[in-house]
């Protein structure tokens, strides 16, 4: 596969069909993920962009999320998880306000660069809990990427308890929201769906 370039993020963006003030946001950003992500893999060993790539293609084609915002902040969502230390590149950047939503969609302890401790699963889950609806959507899609990637896992148990969490947490919380919005009505469905049938391929 060839190296993930700008071109390539503003296509998977859309950003053509933006205005002119939105496409050159969408320059920075895309440039700013180019720079951000690099060095960084997932457990698969894939290049750790293509999760938020493939992030946003899944809001435009499958929730038909269009809006360059929140795009932008579905490509950036990990970025303060991957690499803490570009908050203040960020804000240069884009912008304070930006930067903040991602600090809301990113775990404390990862923000403060610490191994996880007793009490912060309770915290994230009610920071996720307390997102706006847009923000919201965002880590509800990256949880059914995840869910999409930990699928083809071997690791039978690590898929389970990604399937546990689903139940116990992000499903509540998606039926909870989905009359927040359209967006988040098709993505609760969505999520739904794809649970009932991981369930069905742990437990034959």
């Amino acid at each position: 596969m060839n190296p993930i370039d700008l071109d390539h993020v503003l296509t998977v963006l859309g950003a053509a069909g933006w205005s002119t003030d939105e496409q050159s946001r969408a320059r920075v950003a895309g440039a700013l993920a180019l720079t951000v992500y690099d060095g960084h893999t997932r457990d698969q060993g894939t290049p750790y962009l293509e999760h938020p790539l493939a992030v946003v293609t899944l809001l435009r084609t499958e929730i038909r999320v269009s809006h360059p915002e929140t795009l932008l902040l579905a490509l950036l969502h990990d970025a303060l998880e991957v690499a803490p230390k570009s908050e203040a590149l960020l804000v240069q950047h884009l912008g304070a306000p930006f930067t903040c939503r991602l600090r809301a969609m990113t775990a404390d302890h990862r923000l403060e660069q610490r191994p996880k401790a007793a009490g912060d699963e309770s915290s994230w889950r009610f920071k996720q809990a307390a997102l706006p609806s847009a923000d919201l959507l965002i880590r509800l899609a990256d949880r059914l990427h995840n869910l999409r990637d930990v699928a083809a896992s071997p690791n039978v148990d690590r898929r389970r308890r990604f399937l546990q969490s689903l139940q116990d947490f992000y499903l509540p919380l998606a039926d909870a929201a989905c009359g927040l919005s359209p967006h988040l009505a098709a993505m609760h469905a969505l999520l739904h769906a794809e649970y009932v049938q991981r369930q069905q391929e742990v437990h034959p």
